[in-house]
């Protein structure tokens, strides 16, 4: 883990409550693909967000940051940052944090599953894979609540066609009509399209209740207990 003072370069919004973040270290920052930072308030409060940016990108730290209240654990992390922003005062953040970051070594075939803002942890990886010319094959599915959530769809459409091992399934929970997608769950769309879990390094980030639900119901399709990660594990049942 690393501890660092960060500049606040931007801040701008992805959709009405997701933002995206900026922060440059004062030193080249060390990671590795899918784990994440914490973003310190105080002694005793620091604030976990995944890391959207690859690896290869010491220079800067992205960040997706949903936030949605006034008094949210997130909306206060993002008026923290706007302030620093607007006051040109940099944040003290602990980067390299996580157990359930991407396994390159192997050859099995890979799940990235990302529910809403989750998202971010799904792209490092996957950004990190097609830079390393990854060849085992990728599935990245990305569930959303509604359409209008899916703000990188262009970008993950265009890492999809980058290479021929990769797939992106874009699952819309309230779909409109106009919709042509998958609908309903994130995570049956992805049993309904594999008859066994059990080839498959699982990664998976969203919110903690749903990513209980996913363990379950993939150990249930097949999936190997000790080839699922998500940090969420160590505080779920």
């Amino acid at each position: 883990m690393q501890t660092l003072l960060a500049d606040v370069v931007a801040i701008s919004p992805l959709t009405d409550h997701v933002h995206k973040v900026i922060l440059k270290p004062q030193q080249p920052v060390s990671f590795e693909a899918g784990q994440y930072m914490q973003l310190v308030l105080g002694e005793k409060d620091k604030r976990a967000f995944s890391i959207a940016s690859r690896p290869s990108q010491t220079e800067q730290i992205e960040l997706h940051i949903g936030a949605a209240g006034a008094d949210s654990y997130a909306m206060q992390a993002l008026d923290h940052l706007r302030q620093a922003h607007t006051e040109q005062q940099q944040v003290n953040v602990e980067v390299g944090l996580g157990v359930s970051q991407l396994r390159v070594e192997g050859e099995r075939p890979i799940i990235l599953l990302a529910g809403g803002t989750g998202f971010s942890y799904a792209k490092s990886m996957a950004d990190h894979l097609a830079e390393i010319g990854c060849e085992r094959p990728v599935l990245f599915y990305w569930g959303v609540r509604e359409q209008a959530a899916l703000y990188a769809h262009d970008e993950m459409q265009a890492w999809a066609n980058s290479n021929p091992h990769f797939q992106y399934i874009p699952v819309v929970e309230n779909a409109l009509q106009s919709w042509t997608g998958k609908t309903g769950y994130v995570h049956k769309a992805v049993m309904e399209d594999i008859v066994s879990l059990e080839p498959y390094d699982i990664y998976m980030a969203g919110r903690f209740d749903m990513i209980g639900v996913v363990r379950d119901d993939f150990i249930n399709h097949g999936a190997v207990r000790e080839n699922m990660y998500a940090d969420a594990f160590a505080f779920i049942k």
